[in-house]
């Protein structure tokens, strides 16, 4: 199979035009606290709402202060520009940027016969206390869903919709494998380009597509004119070309801890006893953005390890002008890098790429720094 669509990062739609041509559903979903399991198992598509290649947001700024983050009202954007042809949107409560992103969205839609409906996610998992509640939402979800598709769940259903994603995240994973190599046959930007395809292809689609990149990556040219290894953090990322800055300057990126990146496949959802639990421990336990309250010490410890395994020379912290949940974490995680022997630089940005002189300029020197 080709596997070419794997690295056309642009917001794709044919897909999901021709799921619904068959008279399914595609519903958008913002932010990772949605299980997409569950819309898979009712036969309904899940499309991750995002922001790539957004150069103005005219009619978003116009229900969103230009004071908030640029990511959400890029996606708010998208989705008033008509780049996404959805049946609704379902997020969890993941910040409050996207949450406004998603009640514009909802306020905007009322009586287009489209599904709209926000679940809330703990933001601390000790035990049973939140998890019973998150399966609660979870549970408001389901019958919402099997209402709006007219599909009915079972639990035959689930557990392969869980398996289908588990594939997927584990030949993500094989792919990232790739990174730790001294010179890899795949960069950074080519890494985030693979993640962010999963936000737009049915899974089967994507699960194919990855088996094809796997079988041919051993025909892939070895990268080996980088200057220093990097890891990249901080807000959504999903605009490759912020990595390509960096790699144009001899920088290569051989790891990530990113909602668009790495992180959503970097574990499985177990498959044995009840799937809702499961589901839930999965979605609320997971290393993903300090938007957790009681993960700060695991997600710090997370990259840390990170940066031993993949023999990272330097971290980039890119950080989302007005991002709430990456706004201060610097100030954690330097001292710990610092440990280590990693330096790490901070750089602010917007969701468009209006700084890329800047930016590079910055990761040049940057570079220059590690190997002096």
């Amino acid at each position: 199979m080709d596997y070419q669509k794997l690295f056309e990062s642009d917001i794709n739609q044919e897909s999901v035009k021709a799921w619904r041509a068959q008279g399914k559903k595609a519903i958008g979903y913002i932010c990772c606290h949605v299980p997409v399991e569950i819309m898979q198992a009712l036969d309904i598509l899940p499309v991750r709402i995002r922001a790539t290649g957004v150069t103005e947001t005219p009619e978003a700024d116009t229900w969103m202060s230009t004071f908030s983050c640029s990511f959400a009202r890029g996606m708010l954007q998208r989705w008033m520009d008509g780049t996404y042809e959805l049946d609704g949107i379902v997020t969890s409560d993941g910040c409050m940027m996207s949450s406004r992103s998603f009640d514009n969205a909802e306020y905007q839609g009322k009586g287009d016969g489209k599904l709209y409906m926000q679940i809330g996610a703990p933001r601390m998992y000790q035990g049973e206390l939140e998890r019973n509640y998150y399966r609660e939402e979870l549970n408001d979800l389901i019958k919402a869903l099997e209402e709006f598709s007219g599909n009915k769940l079972t639990d035959e259903k689930l557990k392969a919709a869980i398996e289908k994603e588990n594939k997927a995240r584990g030949l993500v994973r094989q792919i990232f494998e790739l990174r730790k190599a001294e010179h890899p046959v795949i960069s950074g930007e080519e890494a985030l380009k693979i993640t962010l395809a999963h936000c737009d292809y049915p899974v089967d689609e994507y699960i194919a597509m990855l088996e094809a990149f796997l079988a041919d990556a051993k025909n892939r040219k070895p990268i080996t004119d980088s200057r220093a290894r990097l890891m990249i953090i901080g807000s959504a990322l999903d605009n490759p070309g912020y990595i390509k800055v960096i790699e144009e300057k001899g920088g290569l990126v051989v790891a990530d801890a990113t909602c668009f990146g790495s992180r959503p496949f970097a574990c499985d959802v177990e498959t044995k006893g009840d799937l809702l639990d499961n589901l839930a421990e999965f979605y609320l336990n997971r290393i993903l953005c300090p938007r957790m309250l009681d993960n700060r010490v695991k997600l710090q410890k997370m990259i840390v390890d990170t940066c031993k395994e993949y023999n990272v020379q330097g971290v980039v912290y890119e950080k989302m002008q007005y991002c709430e949940c990456w706004g201060g974490e610097s100030l954690y995680l330097e001292p710990d890098l610092k440990d280590v022997g990693v330096p790490m630089i901070e750089v602010e940005r917007e969701e468009h790429l209006a700084n890329a002189g800047q930016l590079a300029i910055r990761a040049e020197a940057f570079i220059e720094m590690i190997e002096d």
